[in-house]
C-alpha cells in the first residue's frame, strides 16, 4: 500500500510534455479548491527542472490568482529569464483549462562562502515527542475522530503537532495572541532529492500558517466563520534540511485589516537553526456575506 508521503513525493514528480512545460496530476478530492501548497510545491519543482542541480532556490514569489479544481491536471509553464554566474531566475505560470490560476518567480543561488548570524527563536518549546498529533487531541476532545477527519488523518502527508493545545470554545480565544507553532515532518522518508525536500516544504508551508491570523477570531478547530484563501506566498531558504526530520514552524500574524491578513513563519530545525522565512497574505471573507 502507498504511504502518503509516497504519494506526496509522486505528486511532486512532474510529466515532462515539452521543452519548459510540464504537467502535475491535481487528485480529485472533496474540497472545493486545490490545495495552495500543492500548486506552489509542483511550480518550484518546474522551476528546478531547467536549472543546474548545483544551484538550490533560495527564494521565491508567489500568487495564487484563481482557485484550482481538484482532479484536473495543470500545465507548468516555465520561462528561463537568466542564467548568470552566481545566479539562476525562473518564472512559472500554472494554467488549468486554459487559464492561469498561479504563478511564481523562484531564484537559485550557487553556494558560496560568507558570514553567519541569526536572532534566537526567543522562546522554549516542548520536543515534537511531548506533543499530542492532532488526531490524538480530536479524539481526546471528542471522544473519537469523525470518519470524514480518519479518511484525511489516513491521506495527511505531514505529521503535525501543535505547540499549544488547540482551541475548541469561542471562550478560549479570549485575550489570544496572534502566534501559533507546530512541529512538523513528512510521514515517511523521502528519498535524498534536495529539491524534493524544498518542494515538498513549500507544500508543508502553506498548511498552517493562517493559523495565527485565526487565532484571535475563532477557534481552530470547528464550525468556520470565514471563507479562507491564501492570496500571494514568499519563501527564502537559509540552509539547507531534509523535511521528512521534525522542523518547528514559528507563525506569527502582525496584522488583519480589510478582509485580509498578513502571517509572517519562521522555520527551524531541533538544534533552533533557522532554516527558512516564510511570508504570506491571506483573504478571510465572513460565511455569508
Amino acid at each position: 500500500m502507498t504511504s502518503p508521503a509516497e504519494k506526496l513525493v509522486d505528486l511532486l514528480d512532474l510529466e515532462q510534455i515539452e521543452v519548459n512545460i510540464f504537467r502535475g496530476r491535481s487528485p480529485e478530492e472533496s474540497l472545493q479548491r486545490v490545495f495552495g501548497g500543492q500548486v506552489a510545491g509542483q511550480a518550484l519543482v518546474a522551476a528546478g527542472r531547467t536549472t543546474e542541480g548545483d544551484r538550490p532556490v533560495h527564494s521565491l514569489h508567489a500568487y495564487f490568482l484563481r482557485p484550482g479544481r481538484p482532479g484536473v491536471p495543470i500545465v507548468y509553464q516555465v520561462e528561463r529569464v537568466r542564467d548568470g554566474r552566481s545566479f539562476t531566475t525562473r518564472r512559472v505560470v500554472a494554467v488549468q483549462q486554459g487559464r492561469t490560476i498561479f504563478n511564481l518567480t523562484a531564484s537559485f543561488h550557487k553556494p558560496e562562502p560568507g558570514f553567519e548570524h541569526q536572532l534566537p527563536i526567543g522562546r522554549a518549546v516542548p520536543a515534537p515527542e511531548e506533543l499530542p498529533t492532532v488526531s490524538e487531541e480530536v479524539r481526546e476532545h471528542l471522544g473519537g475522530l469523525p470518519e470524514a477527519l480518519e479518511r484525511m488523518a489516513r491521506r495527511q502527508p505531514f505529521d503535525i503537532r501543535y505547540v499549544d493545545r488547540l482551541r475548541w470554545r469561542p471562550e478560549e480565544i479570549e485575550g489570544a495572541e496572534p502566534r501559533s507553532a507546530v512541529w512538523m515532518r513528512a510521514v515517511g522518508p523521502l528519498g535524498d532529492d534536495p529539491l524534493v525536500h524544498t518542494c515538498a516544504l513549500t507544500y508543508a508551508s502553506d498548511m498552517t500558517l493562517l493559523d495565527a491570523v485565526r487565532i484571535p477570531i475563532e477557534p481552530l478547530w470547528g464550525p468556520r466563520g470565514f471563507d479562507m484563501a491564501s492570496l500571494d506566498h514568499a519563501m527564502w531558504f537559509h540552509r539547507p534540511f531534509r523535511a521528512d526530520e521534525w522542523f518547528l514552524y514559528d507563525q506569527e500574524s502582525p496584522i488583519a485589516t480589510g478582509a485580509r491578513g498578513l502571517a509572517r513563519g519562521r522555520i527551524y530545525d531541533r538544534e533552533g537553526k533557522l532554516l527558512v522565512s516564510v511570508v504570506q497574505e491571506g483573504l478571510f471573507r465572513k460565511l455569508g456575506d
